[in-house]
């Protein structure tokens, strides 16, 4: 297949785990409230899935492509890379908190910079599934019409996708506070992460022309998420949990384990 039907169907990809981040807004087309057990969960749940994925699929998949010393390094500099990529896009978007319904307010100039805060935000995500995509058409896959795409690509999109629908969880409760109505909370959270599939995009395009930094490019994105996790995942479960019993640490465990054990067979693939 030529690069071009290659890049279309990465941003397809990219764009599927978009859309689920609209599914957290489905919640309320039939309850008013959802729980903070079941937030926790779910934040728990995600956390799980992408530090597993991250682990079983990015850094295993980094590993069996290095070919000598210089390569393992360069994948210890991709995964610095991705941390200080989260660490720099956290401090940057610190002093923006944006209120959702301000989308349909701002200005040209305001909208620029509500799209830069998503961008720095959801583009690990994306970068995540572009270098999943490395060995599309390339290795053995799974055949989807004229694509073999790899096995990592299907997990990565998977999770990414999961990962996203308490983002949108996250995204709808306060709309759902305003009156905004359900259809637009659905919209509102997928506009949140638009800038993934073009974040994956960028990255296939860079992996697929550079193969020569393809154990930095798993790094990069196994970094990212590792670090997301850590920075924002489960801060955001045990802020939801404080509240309950034993402050939700019960709920958040529970969460990881099943993330995890729903990405162990990706070890196996």
């Amino acid at each position: 297949m030529g690069l071009l039907a290659n890049l279309v169907l990465v941003f397809v990809a990219g764009f599927i785990t978009a859309l689920a981040t609209g599914i957290g807004a489905f919640p309320f087309f039939f309850i008013d409230e959802v729980s903070d057990r079941l937030q926790v969960g779910l934040w728990g749940l995600a956390s799980g899935i992408m530090v597993s994925a991250s682990t079983f699929g990015l850094v295993m998949e980094g590993l069996a492509e290095a070919d000598g010393r210089f390569d393992y390094y360069l994948m210890v500099a991709g995964l610095l890379a991705g941390v200080v990529l989260v660490v720099v896009a956290n401090r940057l978007i610190s002093d923006h908190h944006f209120d959702p319904r301000e989308y349909e307010e701002a200005d040209f100039q305001k909208l620029v910079l509500i799209l830069g805060v998503l961008t720095v935000h959801s583009f690990p995500e994306g970068v995540a599934v572009g270098v999943s995509f490395a060995e599309l058409n390339l290795a053995g896959g799974l055949e989807f019409g004229p694509f073999v795409v790899p096995v990592l690509a299907i997990f990565m999109t998977v999770a990414i996708s999961i990962h996203n629908v308490p983002e949108g969880l996250a995204i709808s409760i306060p709309l759902r506070s305003m009156g905004v109505s359900n259809w637009k909370m659905v919209w509102w959270a997928v506009f949140s992460s638009l800038p993934q599939p073009i974040g994956a995009v960028l990255a296939f395009y860079f992996v697929r022309i550079a193969r020569e930094f393809l154990p930095a490019g798993f790094g990069f994105a196994a970094g990212a998420m590792v670090y997301l996790v850590l920075s924002e995942f489960i801060p955001e479960a045990l802020e939801h949990g404080s509240g309950l019993p034993g402050r939700g640490y019960r709920e958040l465990v529970s969460g990881l384990v099943v993330g995890v054990l729903v990405m162990v067979p990706l070890a196996f693939v």
